[in-house]
């Protein structure tokens, strides 16, 4: 296998992109420390900078959006009633929400804020400017609620895949006691529950890209997420964002979602192997 100019191309867009960012630091400097001058607008920049680099790659089908998933419990389908003691239930407020425009409706929109089904949703993103510690139990615990909306159900009682989960920065804090995708991944291991979850509700991503990235891989056999971690190399600017666009382009080309064949989009060096595995969790099932 090549893929070298894959490999070559997504690493001079993602260097394009931290550049961009870098050059709107340069222009709204902050005073006695680094970033720009504003907190609110600097992470709103970051959120925006990676939403518009989505949009360019994604297929035209789905959107990226920011806003809320509303669950309604009726009926789906002809005469499918698996809600029938459920209550109506919303998310909180989501940073990027990957959706499926062309196959699902949307309760509301204002520009790119939106109030989504859960059967449309591919892909849910939080974004920080720089990761920190509290982010990573309170960030997967949100995603992980919001998964749970998203558990969809046909007429023939097929589950749907779940959406991709994935938190990203552009930097992130570092441990001293012990490393820190170790002390992520534990942090990971106290959010989940064997009986309660399922792999789809595992995040899928977490990563700051100039750095490093976490990646949940899916189990040869057995009922586990396993993670991996990746440290960056110069070269290698590329492996978070194509993290996260094999993971939603992962899910919108499931044969629960959608019957087209996926392509070869991404493209990641032959014989990498992860630079650690950092260890399985339990779930209860796959979904």
């Amino acid at each position: 296998m090549d893929g070298k100019r894959i490999q070559n191309y997504w690493s001079n867009e993602m260097q394009a992109m931290l550049d961009t960012y870098k050059q709107f630091q340069i222009l709204i400097p902050a005073e006695n420390r680094n970033g720009a001058a504003h907190n609110g607008e600097d992470g709103r920049y970051v959120e925006t900078l990676i939403r518009e680099y989505l949009k360019r790659y994604l297929p035209k089908d789905l959107e990226v959006l920011t806003g809320f998933i509303l669950r309604p419990a009726v009926k789906t389908g002809l005469k499918n009633r698996s809600r029938k003691n459920e209550v109506d239930s919303h998310s909180t407020q989501l940073d990027i929400l990957i959706y499926d425009s062309a196959k699902y409706p949307i309760f509301q929109r204002f520009g790119e804020n939106v109030i989504v089904p859960p059967e449309g949703v591919v892909g849910i993103i939080s974004v920080k400017k720089n990761l920190h510690e509290n982010d990573i139990v309170h960030e997967a615990q949100a995603l992980k609620a919001s998964s749970k909306l998203c558990r969809c159900v046909d007429d023939n009682g097929q589950h749907l895949r779940g959406p991709f989960l994935a938190l990203v920065s552009m930097d992130a804090f570092e441990k001293k006691e012990k490393t820190t995708e170790q002390w992520i991944f534990e942090k990971l291991e106290g959010v989940y529950s064997k009986e309660d979850d399922y792999f789809d509700d595992l995040i899928g991503y977490i990563g700051s890209f100039n750095k490093w990235s976490i990646f949940k891989r899916r189990p040869q056999d057995g009922e586990v997420g396993e993670y991996i971690f990746f440290n960056h190399s110069g070269e290698e600017v590329h492996m978070g964002f194509q993290f996260l666009l094999t993971g939603i382009l992962s899910v919108y080309y499931d044969k629960t979602r959608n019957y087209i064949s996926r392509l070869g989009f991404t493209a990641f060096p032959s014989h990498r192997a992860c630079d650690k595995k950092l260890g399985d969790i339990e779930v209860r099932a796959i979904r």
